[in-house]
């Protein structure tokens, strides 16, 4: 059978929505890539599928940038090897599902910003849409010095990709 560009187009505006709504699935932690990222076993014995995550709103230092490396333990202390629920909201850009991760009946993205191991990350309005309770969780982080709000000014990993792309670019020019 051959797909029509039309079906594509068509699978394309319906595909999102039906992602908004996904059930949760229960997943088996096998891999943590970041703070934010995370590798997944969902299905049963001999039809495994492995997925990747990025935990919706929020976003963790880079593995190369201070406190990622912290960043990932975290995240490992609270997922790796454990069983997850994991409710799909989006596909990144990537191709990594992005979803509410909950471990051990812990949801992981409040773990990781109240730790101070993540910022929030308020795409499409994710964490405004919950009513906010991140940034207060994230405003609680600060106030303590928590994690990597130790440091006096914590970059946020925006801001540091941004400097490596431009870094980057300007040592291509010259």
């Amino acid at each position: 059978m051959r797909f029509r560009p039309v079906f594509l187009l068509l699978f394309a505006f319906v595909s999102p929505p039906l992602l908004a709504h996904a059930e949760p699935r229960s997943c088996l932690v096998v891999g943590i890539s970041d703070g934010d990222t995370l590798t997944a076993r969902c299905g049963r014995a001999g039809s495994y599928e492995q997925i990747k995550v990025r935990i919706a709103a929020i976003d963790a230092p880079e593995s190369k940038q201070p406190y990622g490396q912290r960043s990932r333990q975290a995240l490992s202390r609270l997922c790796y090897a454990e069983k997850a629920q994991i409710t799909p909201r989006d596909t990144d850009r990537y191709g990594r599902t992005v979803a509410d991760v909950a471990c051990n009946g812990e949801d992981a993205g409040s773990r990781m910003v109240s730790g101070g191991w993540a910022w929030v990350y308020d795409y499409d309005g994710i964490a405004t849409k919950r009513g906010g309770g991140l940034f207060k969780l994230q405003d609680a982080a600060r106030a303590q010095g928590l994690g990597l709000w130790a440091d006096s000014k914590p970059t946020p990993p925006w801001d540091w990709r941004r400097e490596r792309r431009e870094h980057h670019w300007s040592d291509a020019l010259f």
